[in-house]
């Protein structure tokens, strides 16, 4: 199946603090991981984002681009590119501080009808941006499967309250939605995560998938059937960028599967468990590769089939 997918959203740098005092800067931002890993599979990915013209806008395009990524005209202009900091635990894991904006440029010049339009994190939620992408979806949903990871941030997203009325407001769009068991608790303190998952796949979406890190992933889909996959054990770098490289494989198994556009919509619904249980399956061994190194690296197609 050829094509392309459109992903929209925020581009950052992520300025990476490490329990040993180590800092260093790497592209990143949740859409634009999504992009980059969808290029080093071998797809086609073009990137609808806001870069300043400074040094770390010209870092992250050459990043994107270098990597196969298309920019679409438009993405960068004035202003400042927004940062990220993750500190890094000793376990691993990466707590997040940011200095973002977040809008989508006027005029810009996109190519007609994507397979799949992805979006999801800060962008789907920061105003004035949010309400942009959100009409953006809706504009291509018709043609174009619409998956979506709410990729919970806390410090920018106001409280779990309001930033569920912008969330739930994608996923009643989505066909594919994405959410790590952490965004699920912060979104919904007082529901069992599993529970939240299976509320969302009765609001629109054919499937909704759970990660849990090292514990693998659920597939809960609109018709109540569940699909859970292990995931490998590895020796974790950090966690970033490993939710997103997870959900480039979604994309990319689904594409295999030939299960993306518009006109594929009622076989997507009807996906089997055994194709459910295959997409995740590769997902938890790209989100195992991704975790096993440093920052945002996600593998390429030879890098997971050797």
């Amino acid at each position: 199946m050829s094509g392309h997918v459109l992903v929209v959203g925020e581009a950052l740098v992520d300025v990476v603090v490490r329990a040993d005092g180590s800092r260093e800067e790497h592209p990143g931002g949740s859409p634009a991981n999504v992009a980059l890993g969808l290029a080093r599979l071998g797809r086609e990915a073009d990137l609808l984002t806001s870069l300043g013209l400074d040094p770390h806008g010209v870092l992250v395009a050459d990043h994107l681009q270098d990597n196969g990524v298309r920019l679409v005209p438009g993405s960068a202009g004035p202003g400042a590119t927004s940062v990220a900091t993750a500190l890094i635990g000793p376990d691993g894991a990466a707590t997040y501080d940011f200095d973002v904006t977040w809008d989508l440029a006027k005029g810009v010049r996109m190519r007609q009808q994507p397979l799949a339009v992805h979006t999801g994190s800060i962008a789907a939620v920061l105003e004035p941006g949010a309400t942009a992408v959100h009409r953006l979806v809706r504009a291509l949903r018709y043609n174009s499967t619409i998956t979506y990871d709410p990729n919970a941030r806390p410090q920018l997203m106001g409280s779990p309250a309001e930033a569920r009325v912008a969330i739930e407001r994608l996923v009643a769009l989505a066909d594919v939605v994405k959410a790590s068991d952490e965004d699920l608790r912060w979104l919904a303190p007082d529901q069992d995560e599993a529970d939240t998952a299976r509320r969302w796949a009765t609001m629109g979406p054919a499937v909704v998938v759970v990660t849990r890190g090292g514990e693998g992933a659920t597939a809960y889909v609109h018709d109540g059937r569940e699909v859970s996959v292990a995931a490998p054990r590895v020796e974790v770098a950090d966690t970033v960028g490993a939710g997103d490289s997870f959900m480039s494989g979604i994309i990319d198994g689904l594409w295999t599967a030939g299960l993306l556009g518009g006109s594929r919509r009622e076989e997507l619904r009807a996906v089997s468990d055994a194709t459910l249980a295959s997409v995740l399956g590769r997902c938890v061994r790209i989100g195992a590769i991704t975790v096993s190194r440093p920052g945002a690296n996600p593998p390429t197609a030879a890098e997971l089939d050797a």
